[in-house]
């Protein structure tokens, strides 16, 4: 996919530019990039992945960076504590459908953004799993999971159809309940 596509697809999750974000299963970086795009020069993101050649492979990139919002990439695994500052969003792209316990990793995601924040997932509209797609997450299902991390109603926000696979891709966004606020 190509940097402007990744671009299209994830817009209308992230609002506003600015803003704390991360980029959860980030890898070498691609996605990451789409958003710093779009967060602008007042934006941070935290890469986290937990293949250090993949950080490492960030950090280099970001050596020829041209100003933008700030990247901090982090090796670690997102099915462990991550020990961040609350977020104003999160960017899942193709990581929950690597996960067998979606639910939990889901939960402690949602427990690292603020009131208010936005998860923003990225995942192929499949049911049933592929060699490189273990454990899919088709945006029907995904309402149910989002709910049970105390998330709100996703809303689909991009979809894409690629051309080599003809497989379907979409990006959704749910919201993080305001304080006081239940989750819808």
């Amino acid at each position: 996919m190509e940097h402007s596509e990744m671009v299209a697809l994830i817009r209308g999750g992230v609002g506003a530019p600015g803003g704390v974000w991360a980029d959860i299963g980030a890898g070498t970086g691609n996605f990451t990039w789409a958003l710093r795009e779009l967060l602008g020069p007042a934006g941070t993101i935290h890469a986290i992945d937990r293949d250090g050649k993949a950080i490492a492979s960030q950090r280099a990139r970001l050596a020829n960076a041209p100003p933008g919002a700030t990247i901090v990439p982090r090796q670690a695994d997102a099915t462990r504590p991550l020990g961040l500052a609350a977020l104003d969003g999160m960017l899942a792209a193709n990581l929950l459908h690597f996960l067998p316990d979606q639910p939990a990793v889901l939960r402690q995601l949602a427990g690292y953004l603020r009131p208010g924040g936005r998860l923003l997932v990225v995942e192929y509209d499949l049911a049933a799993p592929l060699r490189f797609v273990p454990y899919p997450l088709p945006f029907a299902a995904l309402a149910s999971l989002a709910a049970a991390a105390g998330l709100g109603q996703p809303a689909l926000v991009g979809r894409r159809v690629s051309p080599s696979s003809g497989i379907a891709m979409y990006a959704a966004v749910a919201p993080s309940p305001r304080l006081g606020a239940p989750a819808a």
